[in-house]
């Protein structure tokens, strides 16, 4: 089948950026013919892409760079101005808020990918398509594909949560245009139904919701094995992935720079692990008040005063990391909640996947204790593959993520490990640090097997194979054996720190 994609922003770093790459890759293994449209400037580093189109004085001109071409990557012509959900920096762009931006300039990005998008649906004869972001990608394949082309959207949660939830007079009308004509309105999880839900008050649209968690990539997020000297092997070859990024940048990109990958921090944060003593806990995520980072290294300044060999990692990038900065530099010079633990806290800057992957088979832990409701928290599933405990605030689409995980813990184990899994994040940071404790002071014969049952259950449940042949059956329309949301209204769905 030959799929359109409008995904319109970045292929690797974050949520639907990796989603819209890994869709595309396990739709290519499946044997389809993909054209993704996103603003990614390095297409050719990516595995799966064999061509890339970009427009040239007005004309679209396509690079073949192998055959069979089974995945084109195109960049449509928007200019410099992207709009975004949470402010971030885009090599090439002025990124702007989607709520910060004229009505004028969000009409020129639409009309913009309108055409690029009709142009590469005219040339490729897409047969179905699928459109990312409750906005703009909906309207975009609205307006530009015709009727006999139909399409699905996925929602993320960040378009409904921070643009359209903010502004509902200037975007709702942008948003219930795009789901329209759309044939199946697929979600991480039912806490984002229910929010979608409630924006749109269409019940002819909650008909068409359906349930679909992104997939992990297991090959990848994979645990160390079981034999002597699997860390330090892997401690050594992370240290050499990132010696030959340093060196391929000359030791400089993205220093002093919070949002820019910063290859000489994250090799220097790396270096500070003994892979043999150590205990290390990661937090992942934007440095923004949502993703509630300050919690994690608060949580872990009460964990090491009980466990000195507790390490913290903070991998990510965004506008709170100055901040953050700050607050360890107080705790270095004995001052505040981080003192005694600070020469402990590394900050590694923004990671890909393939140095996230090995980094996560390394840690004990990993902390997910974001504040701001979560459409899925991809990160749960991912460290569970790894090996790594996840603990997760029990809200959103978090608590639905691990309580899948724990429903497939043995039963021996169940009661334990579904405790260690969720806290309740207005009782954090003290929560979070009693379940590292708890999980840290388990016999390891006891984790082991809990690790076992966690990848075990990653394994059969986010497979990308299975997500891609439920997309291409979701822009059929053939959602009949898909799971709907639960759209009840649940009590208490968000707690007083959530508001």
């Amino acid at each position: 089948m030959r799929v359109l994609i409008f995904h319109g922003y970045l292929l690797d770093g974050t949520g639907s950026n990796v989603y819209n790459a890994r869709l595309a890759a396990a739709l290519v293994a499946a044997g389809h013919e993909v054209h993704l449209l996103a603003q990614e400037r390095h297409g050719s580093a990516l595995p799966f892409v064999d061509a890339i189109g970009t427009w040239r004085r007005g004309a679209l001109a396509v690079e073949v760079r192998r055959r069979p071409v089974r995945c084109t990557l195109y960049r449509p012509p928007i200019g410099r101005l992207l709009p975004v959900y949470v402010y971030d920096r885009y090599e090439g762009f002025v990124a702007k808020r989607f709520g910060d931006c004229t009505d004028d300039e969000l009409e020129r990005y639409v009309a913009a990918n309108v055409a690029a998008t009709a142009e590469v649906c005219a040339r490729s004869h897409a047969e179905a398509a699928l459109a990312n972001h409750l906005v703009m990608g909906p309207v975009i394949l609205a307006r530009a594909l015709p009727p006999t082309v139909p399409y699905a959207v996925k929602i993320h949660g960040s378009a409904l949560e921070y643009t359209v939830k903010a502004a509902p007079e200037r975007f709702l009308p942008y948003a219930r245009e795009g789901l329209a004509p759309a044939r199946a309105i697929l979600l991480g999880s039912s806490h984002t139904a229910r929010s979608l839900a409630g924006a749109l008050g269409d019940p002819e649209l909650e008909r068409r919701m359906r349930l679909l968690a992104p997939g992990v990539d297991t090959e990848l997020f994979a645990p160390l094995p079981d034999e002597p000297g699997a860390r330090a092997r892997a401690h050594r070859a992370l240290l050499e992935a990132l010696e030959r990024q340093c060196a391929q940048a000359r030791g400089v990109q993205g220093e002093g720079d919070a949002f820019a990958q910063a290859p000489a921090r994250a090799l220097a944060a790396v270096r500070a692990l003994d892979p043999e003593r150590d205990l290390p806990i990661a937090f992942v995520g934007k440095l923004i008040a949502a993703k509630g980072a300050e919690l994690a290294l608060r949580a872990f300044a009460i964990v090491q005063q009980q466990l000195p060999a507790a390490r913290l990692f903070v991998v990510g990038f965004g506008e709170l990391e100055a901040d953050l900065q700050r607050l360890v530099e107080a705790g270095r010079a004995g001052e505040g909640p981080l003192a005694g633990a600070a020469e402990r806290i590394h900050f590694t800057g923004r990671l890909q996947h393939a140095q996230l992957a090995p980094l996560l088979a390394l840690c004990s832990a990993v902390v997910v204790p974001s504040v701001f409701p979560e459409a899925f928290g991809m990160i749960v599933a991912e460290a569970a593959a790894a090996g790594a405990l996840p603990v997760s605030a029990d809200h959103s689409g978090l608590a639905e993520v691990s309580g899948l995980l724990g429903a497939a813990v043995d039963e021996t184990l169940h009661e334990k490990l579904g405790a260690l899994l969720r806290f309740p994040i207005e009782q954090a940071p003290e929560a979070i640090a009693q379940r590292l404790l708890a999980w840290l002071e388990l016999p390891e014969s006891l984790r082991a097997q809990a690790r076992a049952a966690l990848i075990a259950a990653v394994r059969e449940r986010f497979s990308w194979a299975g997500v891609a042949a439920a997309v291409l059956a979701a822009t059929q329309g053939r959602i009949e054996t898909m799971s709907a949301p639960e759209l009840a209204p649940r009590a208490l769905e968000e707690s007083p720190r959530m508001r």
